[in-house]
């Protein structure tokens, strides 16, 4: 317990990393999966769009209710980790009937919710001196996990599909476990009663909040559409050099995985240039890939150069995004941090849906093209953060190193 302790950033952070493998498991064994079941791309986007509504129940429930504000967050983690591996390895069973697979999709999403915010909770409350930074790597670590089937898939290549959705739950445990272990930091606001929707609303009224929400929302109209889209990207260029499928797994796992290093540039950046500064640039940048890499694609760009644009995009797509939270979670009421940020992730994934619905059911007849439909959300999200209040974007301060 005392060794956790000295170390809990790195506790949370690999607890994180293994709970949200959860995230995308079933995307990772994906051409395994639809070969052997017949599924098409719109199945996967069901699929995930199941994960997505669960996850935006779930952070409802918690702003909604305040249990985000009322019990111990790393209670509610490590038994959203033990129930979601349950229900993620109950897809094993269920993946050749329709509806019911979308019904555990659902409910491991709905785990999530007690995953990833609580995780942001966690690690507000144990480093409240450096939270962006901190948060980085919180987020860093939720992109290494959303990548980690795709490694667990490259890993398993040869045995059944199965075999990586078990490994995925099984370090779920692990993670939960870790966690409660682990218990809430020392500098968690004072705990709140039972609040209505209007205690996470509340932040709304402040424009340093509104702001930071706004480019939130408009990252997350890209994000998760992306990382859908980038295993169906990498086959595409994979085919055009004639190399075998058996790379779509690893490569798709480096691409959406770079996203670590992403944050944690991010969150080096911040302590001097502030939040606000790096998640401008961040989104900007993915924005702009949303423009050219359709494009380069319709000229018939070479794959190498299309594949190292994918690096670029998975470095940028998600590096904005513990940036985001820190500056929310510096604007927010003080005893409604956690309701705050469970209402913002809940509109911020509930916008993943119509951008995920679109790209999996555009895809077969548009292809690479499906990307602008992307370009919408960073763009709004650039106006948002630079159009809230008099004083321009919101501001959370550098840290000191």
């Amino acid at each position: 317990m005392a060794l956790l302790r000295h170390h809990p950033l790195a506790v949370i952070v690999i607890a994180q990393l293994f709970g949200t493998s959860l995230w995308f498991s079933i995307n990772g064994v994906w051409f395994s999966l639809a070969a052997e079941l017949g599924l098409t791309e719109g199945d996967l986007g069901r699929l995930t769009l199941s994960v997505q509504a669960g996850f935006i129940l779930g952070t409802l429930t918690l702003a909604v209710t305040g249990l985000a504000d009322r019990f111990r967050a790393s209670r509610i983690f490590a038994l959203a980790s033990l129930i979601g591996a349950l229900m993620n390895a109950g897809f094993v069973l269920a993946a050749p009937h329709p509806g019911l697979d979308a019904v555990l999709r659902f409910l491991t999403g709905l785990c999530l919710a007690g995953i990833y915010p609580l995780g942001m909770k966690m690690v507000i409350a144990w480093t409240p001196s450096h939270a962006g930074a901190a948060l980085a790597w919180l987020v860093g670590m939720l992109t290494l996990g959303t990548a980690t089937p795709h490694l667990l898939r490259g890993l398993t290549l040869g045995l059944p599909w199965e075999w990586a959705l078990l490994g995925a739950s099984a370090l779920t445990l692990l993670g939960g476990a870790l966690v409660l272990r682990l218990g809430d930091g020392s500098h968690l606001p004072p705990t709140a009663g039972p609040v209505a929707l209007r205690g996470g609303l509340e932040a709304l009224r402040l424009p340093g909040f509104r702001a930071a929400a706004g480019g939130y929302f408009g990252h997350m109209w890209e994000l998760y559409a992306v990382w859908m889209l980038v295993p169906l990207l990498v086959a595409r260029e994979l085919a055009r050099l004639d190399a075998g499928p058996a790379l779509v797994p690893m490569l798709s796992w480096l691409i959406i995985g770079i996203g670590l290093v992403g944050c944690v540039i991010g969150g080096r950046l911040s302590r001097r240039r502030g939040s606000a500064w790096v998640a401008a640039r961040a989104l900007a940048i993915s924005g702009a890939l949303c423009l050219v890499y359709p494009l380069l694609a319709a000229f018939h760009a070479p794959p190498a150069m299309l594949i190292a644009l994918l690096f670029l995009w998975g470095l940028t797509v998600i590096a904005d995004s513990p940036q985001f939270s820190a500056l929310a979670s510096a604007n927010a009421p003080a005893d409604r941090v956690g309701a705050s940020l469970a209402l913002m992730n809940a509109v911020g994934f509930g916008l993943t849906l119509p951008a995920i619905w679109l790209t999996s059911h555009l895809w077969p007849g548009q292809g690479p093209w499906v990307v602008l439909w992307l370009l919408p959300g960073p763009v709004a999200g650039l106006i948002a953060m630079h159009g809230q209040g008099r004083g321009g974007p919101p501001q959370a301060a550098p840290t000191a190193r």
